[in-house]
Formats: C-alpha cells, structure tokens, sequence
C-alpha cells in the first residue's frame, strides 16, 4: 500500500488537511454557508464561521457534520471537494489517494458515507482510519510494538477513548461528548445563572479564555456580552472561571467515566503496561484547563497532553499507510 497524497481530519468542528512533506496546509472550521433561495453555497470554512448568528434568513449556517458523523451528505461532499483542491493547488492533474478518519464508534453505514463522499470529491483510493488510531501516531507513538497505549482523543463532536497495540484497537468506546457539548453547557449556564443569551462564538471564547476543569486557587474572570433575557437588550456581565468549571462539570465526568470504563475492560499486561506508559490526551478539547489532573486524579495514571493536539489526528492520518507498511499489513 503505497502512503496517502493527503491525510484529511474529518473533525465536527475543523477539517484539517496534511499533506506528505509538507505537514498541515489547512485547518479550517467545518461550517458552510448555504442560501436557500438560490440554492447554492455561498462560504465553507473560516469565512462560513464568521456568520454563524449573524446570516438574514435566506442564508444557514450549516455544520454538516454532528458528533463526528454525516448528517448533510452532499454539503459535506462539496465542502470536502473545496478543501481537497485548496490543500492540491490548482495544478494537481492525478487524482489524489486520501486517508481520512472517522470516530471509532461509527456503523458500517456512516463509513459507508464518508468513503462516497470522499470519493464524489475527486479521490483516487480512499483509506479509512479509526480516530483512536490516527491519534496515537500522530501523538508519536509507535502503535506497531505489543505495548499497550492509551489515547483520550476530544474532538468537537466524540470523545474517543481507546486502548491500541501492534498497530490495532483492543478496546475502545467512543462518546458523543466533546467540546461543542462544552459550548452549549456555558451558554445554558450563563442564561440561568445571568438571564443573559449568548451565541455559540461567544461561548467557545469564554471557554478558551477562562475555561477549566479543575478547581483552581485563583478564579478568573471575563466580561461576556449578550441579550438579556428579560428586556431583551444587549448586556454585559462578568463570568469566572468558577462557575465554568462547575457549567462543565456534567460533561468532564462523562468523559472521565468513559476513561474509567475502558480501563475496566482492559486486558491485565496491557493495563500494567498503560500505569507506566500513562494515557496521552489529544484534540481540541484537550486544551481546556485541568483536563490532565483530573484524569490523573480519577485514574491514578500519569496523564500528559501530546504537543499541539488539535493537529496530532490529521498528522497521524497522513502517516497511517507509512506506519502500516512497517507492520506488514
């Protein structure tokens, strides 16, 4: 199996496109924006985002991806296609071999569907990679040894969780709990806790700024404007990190639980293998604050964050066929 032109990360909230020699050439969000009246698409990517709550009515905001999986087939096959001839370069003649990775928990039918669609945007051969999988590689560990490794991977969409040795998954569980699910627990909270609306960029910035997950000695504060329930103007209040972490704390446990589950069923010489290697965390939710000692403090396992863990998938991707080639497979 010769290795991939391109390695595509498939994420609910970002695509990212990595290249052979080249690394990521492209991290975009994965909104389009379609109007209905001229039934056309009018945006994809960053320039979309920047609409999301803000389009008059005949244009949507579309994210055709939920929870790591299709939901609008053919606006996902033309947003593909877009990013496929961005990262190719006009000049691309042959048509490319893709590597792209779908959440470890996804029937054989929504693989199915990203396959097509994969090749409706103009792939030559398509390889499809289990998220888990492309995380550890792209993490830097080689997943082709008989050790056991464990990777916590939060997307946008999933959360998945899986143990990998000699090039495969031994135990997994995928969650449909990840950083969008962050977003929507700061918007709920801070209209009870304020009467206050906010939009889902809004949320996303409170999270970056001031989001954690563990209690920390000196809270944080941001000021979060909005629409205030009520009178239904535009308000501010102030927000700390907090009540953030305790907006979040629903969605943290179900995410430390499902870690917990799957070192439950892990088999004995791996998980002895797990408490001295450590579980290694990627994606973007990664990134939140206190992530790592709360795993620790659950599990009692070393617990480290990759380097730059929002890219690690779309890397891992785009070296899958070279690793595997090492394995024989």
């Amino acid at each position: 199996m010769a290795s991939a032109d391109i390695g595509i990360d498939l994420g609910t909230s970002s695509i990212l496109v990595y290249t052979k020699g080249k690394g990521i050439v492209l991290k975009e969000p994965s909104v389009v924006a379609y109007d209905k009246d001229a039934d056309k698409v009018k945006a994809i990517g960053e320039e979309a985002r920047q609409m999301i709550g803000r389009t008059p009515g005949n244009i949507m905001a579309i994210r055709p991806l939920r929870q790591g999986v299709i939901s609008d087939y053919t606006i996902t096959e033309k947003m593909l296609k877009h990013f496929i001839q961005k990262a190719m370069g006009r000049k691309a003649f042959r048509k490319p071999r893709i590597s792209i990775c779908v959440p470890s928990g996804v029937t054989e039918v929504e693989r199915k569907a990203v396959e097509e669609a994969t090749y409706q945007a103009g792939a030559r051969e398509v390889y499809i990679i289990e998220e888990p999988i492309a995380a550890a590689i792209g993490a830097g560990i080689d997943i082709t040894k008989p050790f056991g490794n464990m990777v916590v991977d939060i997307g946008g969409g999933t959360t998945d969780i899986a143990v990998i040795s000699l090039g495969g998954v031994v135990v997994s569980s995928s969650i449909k709990v990840a950083g969008n699910d962050f977003d929507e627990a700061i918007i709920r909270h801070v209209r009870k806790a304020h009467n206050l609306f906010i939009g889902e960029q809004t949320a996303e910035a409170v999270k970056m700024k001031i989001g954690t997950v563990c209690k920390r000695p000196q809270a944080e504060t941001m000021e979060v404007k909005g629409r205030n329930v009520i009178t239904g103007l535009p308000k501010t209040v102030t927000v700390t990190s907090e009540e953030v972490r305790e907006a979040l704390q629903e969605c943290t446990t179900k995410i430390v639980e499902a870690v917990h589950s799957v070192l439950e069923k892990t088999p004995p010489e791996l998980a002895a293998d797990i408490v001295d290697r450590g579980i290694v965390l990627t994606g973007g939710g990664s990134l939140l604050d206190g992530f790592e000692e709360v795993i620790s403090q659950r599990t009692g396992i070393n617990t480290m964050t990759a380097e730059n863990p929002a890219c690690v998938v779309a890397e891992g991707t785009g070296r899958y066929a070279e690793v595997m080639e090492e394995l024989g497979k």
